[in-house]
């Protein structure tokens, strides 16, 4: 595999989160790195082939960001569309004319820092590469995203930072920046802020397609992606990041995320193994989608904080690891339809599967609730603060010291032709424990408690059967 280097001397780092420090010396070095360009104390002179080149950005895309894939129909959350021939295609197989791009980490930069002053681009980087960064540039190894770019990856291309260099995530997309990625590895991001491998600040945008964000660092939250924009996952795997803070996979703060087809599994966070997303503004998307095996200190999958909106469809979150709340953790409002939650587990507090906090509401639709173990505390299956209304949904073979399939705790829970079967309680209330609120079981819809040990119900249950 090819490998090419970039150095340059690093700026000092400047105070201010996550704005991007000044990129007038790296547009003038982005420049230089490009095959035939030349630089004068007068201005940027741009000889035949460098004006060849803006010649072919330019005229390769009319409209910035027109090639932007789009996720395929079928297949694996990564999926291998490009061929071995190099050529570079979008996010349905198709080939792109995008402007190649040389397994050059310098030509790399250049084409980067040209496309954004020339208000965007779609660039196909070499099949077979890893483009090697080993400098910081704007906050990242590459130039800050400000417009509508589109970079189009091929078999085995990786965008890499050095192990041995200093810290710095992989990219940051600006406001006004559109990022989309197809077919490109994103890996060895190690920041001491936010984002270790991607971050979008508030106003930009990032588009993945059949890609794979792994093994990146943040000290702050989001150890793949931290998204304070608007963030697309599609047919993408993100796997094997660490967040000091929350958000080992991915931290949505006040912005849009969206999954599709995505996997975010084996992630690790101080809490949040796998998405957090926080805030009243915040919203997130998960369709067809695996969150799997991440692990925390709190909430091991999925975490709907602050009054934020989550729905999740035709999905499933299993293996994921943590002292609370093991599955997932709501507090605002999620709406799950068709979703599997199973083999999670809590190892010394609430809710292996599902925890509803207070003041939040939670609606499963034809799920299943399964295997999922809170080995010293309440709720195997799901633990209510709130409201949760529960439809034509199956709540078995989970296990507490009490309240094995659900428990209660002063909330109100609203049952529809729903299953609690067979599953365990240590203590007491294999089935059901109602702790001073509202249990509804609606047995007239359908709704069964039966098999559970050592009983059925403990606590006021109407129509429970001993």
């Amino acid at each position: 595999m090819n490998q090419q280097e970039h150095i340059q001397t690093p700026e000092p780092d400047r105070p201010g989160g996550h704005r991007a420090r000044s990129r007038r010396r790296w547009w003038t070095v982005g420049l230089a790195g490009v095959t035939g360009l030349a630089l004068t104390t007068a201005g940027i002179t741009v000889t035949p082939i460098g004006d060849a080149v803006g010649r072919a950005i330019s005229s390769s895309d009319d409209r910035p960001g027109k090639h932007r894939g789009t996720p395929s129909t079928g297949g694996d959350y990564h999926d291998e569309r490009a061929k071995g021939d190099g050529s570079a295609h979008d996010g349905r197989g198709k080939e792109t004319k995008g402007v190649p791009v040389p397994c050059n980490t310098d030509k790399l930069i250049a084409a980067i820092t040209l496309a954004n002053a020339r208000g965007g681009a779609t660039l196909d980087l070499a099949s077979k590469c890893t483009y090697l960064l080993t400098a910081l540039l704007d906050d990242a190894g590459l130039p800050a995203i400000t417009t509508p770019i589109t970079l189009n990856g091929g078999k085995h291309t990786t965008i890499e930072r050095a192990a041995a260099v200093e810290q710095f995530r992989i990219l940051t997309v600006d406001t006004g920046g559109d990022l989309t990625l197809n077919h490109l590895t994103i890996t060895g991001g190690h920041t001491d802020n936010d984002g270790g491998g991607i971050l979008v600040n508030t106003g930009g945008a990032l588009t993945t397609n059949h890609s794979t964000i792994t093994r990146n660092i943040a000290n702050g939250d989001g150890g793949g992606i931290y998204s304070a924009g608007v963030t697309t996952v599609r047919h993408t795997t993100v796997s094997r990041n660490t967040a000091i803070a929350t958000g080992g996979g991915i931290a949505n703060s006040g912005g849009r995320v969206t999954l599709e087809k995505a996997a975010v599994k084996a992630n690790t966070a101080g809490a949040v193994g796998g998405v957090v997303s926080i805030g009243s503004s915040a919203v997130v998307t998960i369709r067809h989608s695996l969150i799997a095996d991440n692990n925390s200190g709190g909430a091991g999958g999925l975490l709907i904080l602050n009054d934020g909106i989550g729905t999740v469809v035709d999905s499933t979150i299993t293996g994921n690891r943590s002292s609370n709340f093991a599955g997932i953790q709501v507090d605002g409002q999620l709406t799950l339809k068709r979703v599997k939650i199973t083999n999670n587990t809590a190892s010394s507090g609430f809710a292996g599967g599902l925890f509803v906090g207070p003041d939040s509401t939670a609606v499963v639709e034809e799920g299943l609730i399964q295997d999922n173990t809170s080995l010293s505390s309440f709720g195997g299956g799901v633990y209510n603060f709130s409201v949760l209304v529960m439809r034509n949904t199956k709540v078995i073979g989970n296990q507490a010291e009490e309240g094995g399939g659900i428990y209660n705790a002063g909330g109100m829970v609203t049952l529809f032709n729903t299953q609690v079967v067979k599953n365990i309680a240590t203590v007491d209330g294999g089935g059901i424990v109602n702790d001073g609120g509202t249990v509804d079981l609606n047995t007239a819809t359908g709704t069964i408690v039966i098999k559970n040990r050592p009983n059925n119900c403990v606590g006021d249950v109407p129509d429970c059967p001993a």
